[in-house]
């Protein structure tokens, strides 16, 4: 990941303007992009970088220019095609081996119409100075964070964080995915337009192959890369199926080459942890070199403020899980690696959050699903972008590819429902597509492990901290006052109170805390998806664990996470399978 930065049509070309744009830059986005800086400027347009080198490190500065420097694009990201773009750029010479070099040339044959041709993660800013205009795009899901902000001058303020430009702006707010702002008509126009955006229910016919080819396609895609790098691998099904296939295809490219053909896992977790466990059977399957970091709870407690502050966000969710990963994210820096693959966005597609096993029909099941897709940039991409850019470390996301989703979403999301009578647990078309007899991916208890949110499985006694140490330092009368205090998402946990608390120290400003989602959730549920258990109103939490009468750790109401719990299953292959049975059937052990 890098860090971009753009202040357009400021009324000010002084040295005292392009000193401030400097200071901003390195202040607020260094820590994206710590391998250079470059600034361009021309009148009162300011575009600002600062890179990250992953590919063509050597010459691959920006911002990256069209042949007579007329066009200026400075950008985050990485374009996976940009060799094929490169060949049907017929007569254009490039200046760098960079992937995104390509955008100012695309721009230079298509105009504003170029975005839906590029295959990859990005949000970039581009100006041309033949006629003083500029536009500035973000990518179909929102991987990468993107900001937009308007100044009292009429200035126009486009940064990759927030912190950017909340001294500056008059307003600022998310950059929606899949948008394109042109100066032009000064607003948004949306570029992105796949099918399952409509209304109608999909319907095509499950088919394993092609579900099997295209993710293994989008993770072969993602092993481009001139730096070291690894995986994220908790152990669960998701991260387990791209390291399965990273480790099958990573023999030949050129970063094995470059680095070598063995493949390096991270994990975290507190001791003992379910992922710990998981993702060290999964390695030695694999025969990864397997990095696993240990965490204390304290030592999540002790960085909340720094991750608060890194990550933008005030979520309960996001805040659980961003912890662990900011803190995995500094030791794999520390190793020297650059780049990691990573497995977010599976259970928004697929339907693989344990509540999904309320979903009442394929309709509502597929709407929901659509619904978390849309609402991913505020969540998992926020999460996993930010904590992994915190420390100057890129993390790409081959679930999220565009090709995948949009042949994932095609299919008839009955056969994505969870059905227990037919031994269909969440996500049970993916665990299927690679489910091989010849040549497993994955050892079958693995294949089709239960789901764990990644800030349950780091270890449950996280949570549990978080709770105590919020408990602590939020009062029955401060949350008495809770409505008056924050009118705006109203916390209704002293933990959502603490946190909201830190959120609004850093950011005061009335456009930061808009920029966060809220609403009611179960086990990362949209507010909608609540109304699929009535019981569930009475239980509130975006854990997992939440689901009652699902997860096999429940909570047992108002009392914390109960030892362990004896659910009924069915065995395919020695496979456990959870049954889906209702709270009061639970038989709580210890």
């Amino acid at each position: 990941m890098c860090g971009i930065l753009a202040v357009l049509g400021c009324s000010d070309d002084s040295q005292a303007k392009r000193v401030r744009v400097l200071e901003l830059s390195r202040r607020h986005v260094h820590h994206r992009g710590p391998d250079w800086s470059g600034l361009y400027q021309h009148g009162d347009n300011f575009l600002s970088h600062q890179r990250l080198a992953v590919i063509d490190p050597a010459s691959g500065d920006q911002p990256l220019y069209n042949e007579d420097k007329t066009v200026v694009v400075t950008v985050n990201g990485e374009i996976y095609n940009h060799e094929e773009l490169r060949k049907n750029l017929v007569g254009h010479k490039f200046r760098t081996g960079s992937d995104c070099d390509v955008i100012a040339h695309l721009y230079e044959e298509h105009g504003e119409n170029f975005i839906d041709m590029l295959d990859g993660m990005f949000s970039f800013v581009l100006l041309d100075t033949r006629n003083n205009t500029y536009i500035a795009a973000r990518d179909a899901i929102g991987i990468t964070s993107l900001y937009i902000g308007w100044g009292l001058d009429g200035s126009v303020w486009i940064s990759s964080e927030m912190k950017g430009l909340n001294d500056d702006c008059e307003h600022f707010e998310a950059f929606p995915p899949g948008h394109l702002y042109s100066s032009k008509t000064g607003g948004f126009k949306r570029w992105y337009n796949p099918p399952w955006f409509s209304e109608t229910i999909p319907s095509t016919p499950y088919d394993p192959l092609v579900l099997r080819r295209t993710f293994e396609n989008a993770v072969i895609k993602r092993l481009m890369t001139d730096v070291p790098f690894g995986v994220l691998l908790s152990g669960g099904l998701d991260s387990s199926l791209v390291a399965s296939i990273t480790a099958r295809h990573l023999a030949g490219t050129k970063a094995a080459r470059q680095w070598g053909a063995q493949l390096h896992s991270f994990c975290v977790g507190l001791e003992g942890s379910p992922d710990l466990k998981a993702a060290r059977e999964v390695a030695d399957y694999l025969g990864t070199v397997h990095h696993e970091f240990h965490f204390t709870v304290q030592d999540g407690i002790d960085a909340i403020e720094d991750v608060i502050y890194h990550v933008e966000t005030y979520d309960v969710t996001t805040i659980r899980a961003s912890t662990p990963m900011f803190l995995m994210s500094r030791k794999i820096k520390s190793l020297g690696v650059k780049m990691v693959i990573s497995g977010e966005g599976s259970d928004e597609i697929f339907g693989g959050y344990l509540y999904f096993h309320k979903a009442p029909n394929k309709e509502e099941f597929h709407q929901e699903t659509c619904r978390k897709i849309k609402a991913l940039h505020q969540y998992d991409c926020l999460r996993a972008n930010k904590s992994t850019s915190a420390w100057g470390l890129e993390a790409r996301v081959p679930f999220l590819d565009k090709e995948f989703i949009n042949v994932a979403m095609s299919i008839d999301p009955e056969e994505k429902m969870i059905n227990m009578d037919q031994k269909r647990i969440e996500k049970w078309i993916l665990r299927r597509a690679f489910d091989d007899e010849e040549q497993p991916y994955l050892p079958k208890h693995i294949l089709y492990r239960q789901k764990e949110q990644f800030s349950d499985g780091v270890g449950y006694s996280w949570i549990d901290g978080l709770k105590a140490h919020a408990e602590q330092h939020v009062t029955n009368k401060m949350m008495l006052h809770a409505e008056r205090i924050f009118p705006h998402n109203t916390p209704v946990t002293k933990e959502a109170y603490y946190y909201r608390m830190i959120f609004e120290r850093f950011f005061p400003q009335n456009s930061a805390k808009l920029t966060v989602p809220g609403g009611a959730s179960i086990a990362c549920s949209t507010a909608k998806a609540i109304e699929w258990d009535a019981s569930w109103s009475n239980n509130l939490d975006p854990s997992g664990r939440a689901a009652l009468g699902v997860h096999n750790a429940a909570y047992k109401k108002n009392k914390g996470p109960v030892g362990s719990v004896k659910l009924a299953s069915n065995v395919i292959d020695n496979v456990p399978l959870m049954m889906d049975i209702s709270a009061s059937e639970l038989v709580i052990q210890g």
